[in-house]
């Protein structure tokens, strides 16, 4: 077992929330406990039929993934102060989160749907992912969960552009009959960056610790190379992560019935490692759940990364840069299906994960 969290003055910041280690440490066990695990799986029914039937040695990713998005739902449904207690019955919307995740061909975020939806960006199935790809995925994947009405907004060329983030928001509703604008769309925004060329360069650690203090922080995909892990906050030089690389067996449910939730909870000592060892290939994610939420958001990054640093992670702008192609927001396509593999991909960003633009140092 590993060794309990260290004796630090610091305080300890997950997702957000601060906690001192020395009088709060069970509210901080309590929150990490929290947070919806996803691993590895073994004997869900073949992915596409005939394909594998466990992800284990290469779906990491797309688990750290599944955990991303459950922490925006989680948020947009429960609030972030939401705790789950295995002795208390949880909201029935958390069982809808839940089953949007569950490892069969029609939840919505399943390992079957993403890992389909991977073959788009050019993936097959048990091909690994690097963070940006599995952010395309969910992008799309989010067209397809009516209930959630989730935007998903992957950032290009490390450039978020603030102009695009509301025309997607604000969409003009789809029946096309009244055309009067919706209200904001929950948002989770992904980032992904190369912070470095081998390892992440140093002059980044202070700005990347500085995303987990922010209320809208929602994680962040990373890991080693080959090995990935949600990263969901950070004590001193070490970062606490969930870690998908436990094979559990499939959880076999039927529609409608309460899950046995009791193995989609991490209930150890939270995994640390060293922000040094960090791949420098991530992707930062954040949620905002009101408009008002995306623009304090803005501020915030203006304040406390743009305007510190003399090195930014990745830049903020108002308006869509000139040379770019048009921003078009992203539609369903027109299939009665999510089976990912009718859907040709016309927009990929990037061809592989050694295509992030190197930031300049």
């Amino acid at each position: 077992l590993e060794k309990d969290l260290p004796e630090v003055d610091e305080p300890v910041w997950i997702l957000g929330a601060c906690y001192d280690l020395k009088t709060k440490k069970s509210e901080l066990l309590s929150d990490v406990r929290s947070r919806l695990w996803f691993t590895y799986r073994k004997k869900f029914s073949p992915i596409g039929g005939t394909g594998p039937s466990s992800d284990a040695g290469w779906g990491c990713m797309l688990r750290c993934g599944q955990m991303i998005l459950a922490q925006a739902l989680v948020c947009r449904h429960l609030g972030r102060d939401w705790r789950w207690d295995p002795e208390k019955r949880q909201p029935k919307e958390y069982h809808r989160i839940l089953h949007c995740f569950l490892d069969k061909k029609d939840s919505c975020y399943s390992i079957h749907q993403m890992a389909q939806m991977g073959v788009g960006e050019g993936k097959s199935v048990g091909e690994w992912y690097g963070p940006n790809t599995v952010a395309q995925v969910l992008k799309k994947l989010a067209l397809f969960d009516d209930w959630n009405t989730l935007a998903v907004y992957v950032s290009m060329d490390n450039t978020v552009v603030i102009e695009d983030i509301k025309m997607n928001n604000l969409l003009i509703s789809r029946a096309g009959k009244s055309q009067r604008p919706l209200d904001w769309r929950p948002l989770l925004l992904v980032i992904p960056l190369r912070m470095g060329i081998n390892s992440i360069n140093p002059v980044y650690i202070q700005a990347f610790k500085e995303c987990f203090k922010m209320p809208q922080s929602c994680g962040v995909l990373g890991g080693k190379p080959n090995l990935a892990y949600y990263f969901i906050g950070f004590i001193d030089d070490e970062l606490i992560y969930l870690d998908p690389h436990t094979t559990q067996q499939a959880v076999d449910t039927e529609s409608g019935s309460a899950v046995d939730d009791q193995s989609y909870h991490c209930q150890r000592t939270p995994h640390r490692m060293k922000i040094t060892s960090l791949d420098p290939s991530v992707a930062l994610g954040f949620f905002c759940k009101s408009e008002e939420d995306f623009d304090s958001w803005c501020d915030l990054v203006q304040q406390e990364l743009l305007k510190k640093r003399n090195l930014r992670m990745f830049e903020l702008v108002e308006k869509h840069p000139s040379h770019w192609p048009p921003f078009v927001p992203p539609t369903k396509p027109e299939v009665q299906t999510t089976g990912a593999e009718f859907i040709e991909s016309p927009d990929k960003l990037f061809e592989s994960e050694e295509e992030f633009e190197i930031l300049n140092v």
